[in-house]
């Protein structure tokens, strides 16, 4: 298995963690240079009641805590779900090195569904890769959301 592949099952290990607390299923990890693990994340926005609690957006802070610097120049982060406007924009600040996800965000995807943010005249953008473990990250929001809907009518 490739790297990228190990990586994105430790997020989606993360997204199995958030989904297990009642939480959308997404999850997040960073490595760094030597391609160790130095962060984690995964959603915790009603835990914390907080709408920027994104698992991008944990581990970044996680990780720049871990670094003891914001910046995380060459860092990657492996996240199973296309990242929206907001985390876009985090990751642009910490000057990740490249971003890697999984499945696209039809309705908030800010990599290419609904913007390609990377792709403006920002100072920074990172590289991205998409679609590693496409099929396995959809299916942790797909049958998330499947089974929400099943209590709702039960």
């Amino acid at each position: 298995m490739l790297f990228d592949e190990e990586m994105m099952l430790l997020a989606i290990e993360e997204a199995k963690v958030a989904a297990a607390a009642g939480e959308v299923p997404v999850g997040a990890v960073i490595t760094d240079s030597s391609g160790e693990v130095i962060a984690r994340g995964h959603n915790a926005r009603e835990a914390k009641h907080s709408p920027i609690a994104h698992a991008e957006i944990e581990a970044v802070c996680a990780a720049a805590e871990h670094l003891g610097s914001r910046r995380l120049t060459d860092c990657t982060l492996y996240v199973t779900l296309e990242p929206c406007p907001m985390c876009a924009g985090a990751i642009m600040n910490a000057g990740l090195k490249r971003v890697v996800y999984g499945a696209f965000d039809e309705a908030g995807g800010a990599c290419s569904s609904v913007i390609a943010m990377y792709e403006h005249k920002f100072p920074y953008v990172p590289l991205v890769r998409s679609r590693v473990l496409e099929r396995e990250c959809g299916a942790l929001m797909s049958d998330f959301f499947a089974e929400m809907r099943k209590d709702k009518t039960s």
